[in-house]
């Protein structure tokens, strides 16, 4: 199923190479402004590894985004079961991404994100694909927004492995975007 190509891009499995980015997005406060936690190399380098391992087994899950023109890894895109009980049901599959801050604005998360909504609801077969983040993070958010999903302001949280001691980081907001929608918005209806 992999990799996944796109007009800029191209979505693939995790390779050795990819480390170094994987690891620096993922203790970058940038990157992790609405993250309670930075990831030191070994956690990052485990992370990858699951990551890597459960695209192997399902086909899709968080997949490097690499820019095609030039083979350079940007950081993640995909879809993925969603973890986050008892405020998402057992099996919602929610989609999400994170680039180091060079490509923010380039427009690659949208089209990663697109690319993946794509692979969910007609490779995969997905009825409904969700995404959260923390509410105050707008620039998640205009991402969801533009790729045509839609707040459900009625499923908003409060994220339970957020610390205490970081209460700005616990409301999240949830965006949804169901087969038949998608298939309407991209003329396949």
């Amino acid at each position: 199923m992999m990799p996944i190509r796109t007009e800029r891009l191209i979505l693939r499995n995790w390779q050795e190479r990819d480390r170094e980015l994987f690891h620096r997005i993922n203790c970058d406060d940038r990157v992790m402004e609405f993250f309670p936690f930075r990831r030191d190399r070994a956690a990052a380098d485990a992370l990858m590894d699951e990551m890597r391992d459960d695209i192997g087994r399902s086909g899709f899950g968080f997949a490097a985004v690499e820019i095609a023109a030039t083979g350079e890894c940007a950081g993640f895109a995909g879809i993925t079961e969603a973890e986050v009980e008892p405020h998402l049901a057992r099996g919602a599959i929610e989609i999400g991404w994170r680039l180091a801050p060079e490509y923010w604005g380039k427009g690659y998360a949208s089209e990663a994100a697109e690319a993946w909504l794509r692979h969910g609801f007609l490779t995969v077969g997905l009825d409904e694909i969700i995404s959260y983040a923390v509410a105050t993070n707008h620039r998640s958010t205009a991402v969801m927004r533009r790729i045509g999903m839609t707040e459900d302001p009625a499923s908003a949280f409060e994220h339970p492995a957020i610390p205490d001691t970081h209460p700005g980081l616990k409301p999240f907001v949830l965006y949804r975007l169901g087969r038949d929608a998608w298939l309407k918005r991209n003329g396949a209806a």
